[in-house]
Formats: C-alpha cells, structure tokens, sequence
C-alpha cells in the first residue's frame, strides 16, 4: 500500500458513530499549522474562507489554479490527512470533475467535499447526475490506487421554505443513491435539527457530516445522535478575522 493511500485510509477510519471527527477549517497554510499544533487529527478547508481569504466571494469565483496551490501547500505542511471544499467540482461535467480531483491527489489531498448544489445555476443536481460526477471521481481515484474520501454533500437542507422533516425523505434518498455510486460520506450543512439529524445518522449507510450553526447541539449531543464527523465551515475564518480586526483597532486607536 503507497503512503498517499494509507493516509487516505487513516483518514476515513477517523470516521465513526458516537466518536466524531472535529474538523476546525483552515484556509491556508498558517491557519492550518495552527491547527494542527492545537492537536487536530486532520485538517478540512472550507471553500468560502479559501476564496476569501484571496479577495475572492464563494461560488468557484477563485480560479482553479490557485485553489490546487493554497491546497497543495497546505497537505505539503502538515503531517496529517488533509481533505478539501472543492465546492460543486468547477464543472457539471463527470470526467472532467474527475481531471480536477485527480490534480488535487497530486498534492497529497485524501478528501474532498462534493456538492449537489448547481453552482451559479438553480437548484440541485438531479440524483443520477450528481451520481455520475461521484461515481467519475470515484473511478479515477480506484484507478490510482487511491482511496479517496469523497463527502457527498447535499443542500437540501439551504432551503428556507421547508422543514428539514419535509426533505429528510429525500435527503435518504440521495444518501442511498450517493452510497451506491461511490461516495464514502454524507455531508449535511444548514441541518441542525437533532430529531432529524439523529433519524439520518441512523437510517443512511454514509457516516454522517453536520456543520457547526447557530442553534447546533454540541459535540457530545451530537456524537450519541450518530454523527461521524463534525465540521465548523467559515467560521474559524470569520472568527480569525474579527480577532485580526479588533487587535488592529487597538494598536490604531480608532473607535470601535
């Protein structure tokens, strides 16, 4: 087994119910030293601190080239598994998703997050094409040998006109359908329901990946609900930026 690969494998075993994985995101190299020294087992990136971080809004506006360097310097600068927001794949095309992924194994990436969301478009993927976009990434990553994590993430539950209990029907279905085609996790930001996170972690095969939101249970409420992995998306980055501004605010001496 190559190195890349075990790493990769490592990273998918910190993946269990009951005893989440806790992902602080980073945004670039620094963020991610920091993160590791606080004693982190991997590192995640969040797509949207990324682009913000380089004077860029969300929404695959940062060009690819400079997003496969952030995150090739990143997995370069710590000894841990590192996994990447790569947003909707930069294309509704499944193979040359699939081109773009496989330059990011080159640096050393074990994960990704795959979104449904059609990005700058309407609505989601129907299922069966989101599954060939996984089932394409999933088919070049076996080819290399690699057992890439690919967290297939839905946004179902963005949606502000319904209850999370109305989609949940369908967020099992998507979860299924993405199982079948090859993904390895199901992520489920803007869902922070415990009743139906707790049904989901319960009835999906896919460990189970909840962002941290207002209103969110904390870490231990949600490991005995099943979660398997728990991500804090921007804001580390938000956070970080605010500390950044109210320290400079001090040492200009302007109001507040």
């Amino acid at each position: 087994m190559n190195q890349h690969n075990a790493f990769a494998r490592h990273f998918a075993s910190l993946h269990r119910k009951g005893e989440p994985l806790v992902l602080y995101n980073a945004w670039d190299t620094g963020s991610a030293r920091a993160i590791a020294a606080a004693g982190a087992r991997a590192i995640g990136t969040s797509s949207w601190a990324v682009a913000a971080a380089h004077g860029y809004e969300d929404g695959e506006s940062i060009p690819l080239a400079l997003v496969e360097q952030v995150l090739g310097r990143i997995a370069r600068s710590v000894p841990l598994p590192v996994t990447a927001d790569i947003e909707g794949g930069y294309s509704a095309d499944p193979q040359a998703c699939a081109g773009y992924v496989s330059r990011l194994l080159d640096h050393g990436v074990v994960g990704i997050n795959l979104e449904d969301r059609i990005v700058n478009g309407a609505g989601l993927y129907g299922i069966d094409a989101q599954c060939e976009r996984i089932a394409a990434i999933r088919g070049m990553a076996a080819g290399r040998g690699i057992a890439l994590f690919i967290n297939a993430r839905t946004d179902l539950f963005f949606d502000g006109k319904t209850s999370p209990q109305d989609v949940l029907d369908q967020a099992k279905q998507r979860a299924a359908a993405y199982a079948k085609a090859g993904a390895s996790g199901f992520f489920v930001p803007g869902l922070v329901d415990l009743p139906v996170i707790a049904e989901l972690a319960a009835t999906i095969a896919l460990p189970l990946n909840v962002m941290v939101m207002p209103g969110m249970a904390d870490s231990r409420t949600l490991a005995k609900a099943g979660v398997a992995r728990i991500s804090h998306g921007p804001a580390p980055y938000l956070q970080a930026m605010e500390a950044t501004r109210a320290a400079a605010q001090l040492v200009l001496g302007q109001p507040e």
